[in-house]
């Protein structure tokens, strides 16, 4: 792709975000009732391509049973709240309750108690029992420490996430976590992340994770992109991603899940990360917009109650629904933010495709004025797409 020239010292690629592309009907069609959006990722098959983010306002135990219930795979955050006390309930209560110019520094108060081993062991055996797969997510700081924790608990699938996470960090003060190391010892499935590019996601890749998440910034909670400058629009770093994972996949034979992370609040925009080379997609805030989310319609991202460096904020969601209607439907609304994988299924059936990796095939062109075109009525009186 050519480059743009910044100035006489700088030039630079042109990205794209959701709103900047559009999926191309193609000449076939399908009813929706035969197309197959299920997501398979090492030995486990899942009837929806989705994660549920590893944020506090969004997964629970519960909660983590509700969507393994529905068909999707939800990660808790095993450094959060429900590892750090053993009733956080009234936490929730209480950050539900805050003024915003008091949320992130009480919160950061919260998040000093030590997280503790045992409760780490013990929410994994909550949603074990439930007879759902089990996924929790730890960062890159604390993975070796927590991980005796992680085995006793039996998990099923591990998440190793950071706003940024690297296979060559380099440190002068810490011994850094050695992803390909302890990912070839370690007997359980991990995906890591985020990343948003192609050489890093290659690199990732050659650590032996099954998957890769894939964004730096996106999110509804995420100030990271304000904080310290960091970010690729999710359209372009998922499709430089899909093509890390072609390359990785001619090279050794094994292919790598490509889940999209953050940016997508509406149907349309998990269709698009789909066909930019996604196998799935990670979801936070249109999930804490649930009636079973923790916190009652906030959410926050998991770098907000950084000690010195918050880089994200509590932000109100609203509740919309019903975990079940979200994500499957009955929609109840126009805008989009229901029966988000009805939409997917819609999406696919209209352009003609059975599968999701037949879907990632789909044409897209770029189109600025998608967002706008003929909806003057709808964003004048804030209904509809005028959201």
């Amino acid at each position: 792709m050519a480059e743009i020239e910044i100035g006489i010292y700088k030039s630079g690629r042109r990205a794209y975000g959701f709103d900047d592309i559009a999926i191309v009907p193609s000449r076939r069609t399908r009813d929706p009732e035969d197309v197959d959006i299920s997501w398979e990722i090492d030995a486990f098959r899942f009837e929806l391509p989705l994660m549920a983010a590893a944020m506090d306002g969004v997964v629970s135990p519960r909660t983590a049973v509700e969507i393994g219930r529905l068909g999707g795979l939800a990660a808790l955050n095993l450094e959060g709240l429900w590892t750090r006390y053993e009733d956080p309930v009234p936490l929730f209560d209480e950050i539900a309750e805050l003024d915003d110019d008091k949320a992130t520094a009480r919160m950061q108060q919260m998040y000093l108690e030590p997280v503790k081993p045992e409760l780490v062991t013990e929410r994994i055996r909550e949603v074990k029992s439930a007879g759902v797969v089990s996924c929790a997510s730890l960062t890159p700081q604390r993975t070796a420490d927590l991980a005796p924790a992680v085995l006793a608990g039996e998990l099923d699938v591990l998440v190793i996430q950071g706003t940024v996470v690297s296979a060559e960090h380099v440190s002068k003060t810490t011994e850094p976590l050695n992803l390909k190391r302890f990912i070839r010892e370690f007997d359980i499935p991990v995906i890591v992340g985020g990343c948003a590019s192609y050489q890093a996601a290659l690199h990732l890749m050659r650590t032996g994770a099954v998957g890769v998440l894939v964004g730096v910034g996106p999110g509804n909670a995420c100030t990271t992109r304000g904080v310290l400058g960091l970010g690729v629009p999710q359209a372009t770093a998922i499709a430089d991603v899909a093509g890390a994972r072609m390359r990785h996949l001619d090279e050794t034979g094994v292919y790598v899940h490509v889940i999209a992370d953050g940016g997508m609040s509406r149907g349309g925009d998990i269709a698009k990360a789909i066909t930019c080379g996604a196998d799935a997609v990670m979801l936070g805030s249109p999930l804490s917009s649930a009636e079973e989310a923790p916190c009652r319609g906030f959410h926050w991202g998991m770098a907000t109650f950084h000690p010195t460096l918050p880089r994200g904020t509590r932000v109100r969601t609203t509740v919309r629904g019903s975990l079940k209607e979200i994500l499957l439907g009955p929609a109840h609304e126009n805008d989009g933010r229901m029966n988000l994988f009805g939409a997917l299924r819609t999406s696919m059936a209209t352009c003609g495709y059975q599968s999701v990796k037949e879907f990632q095939k789909a044409e897209v062109m770029v189109a600025p004025a998608l967002q706008t075109e003929g909806k003057a009525l709808q964003r004048s009186q804030g209904v509809g797409m005028g959201h």
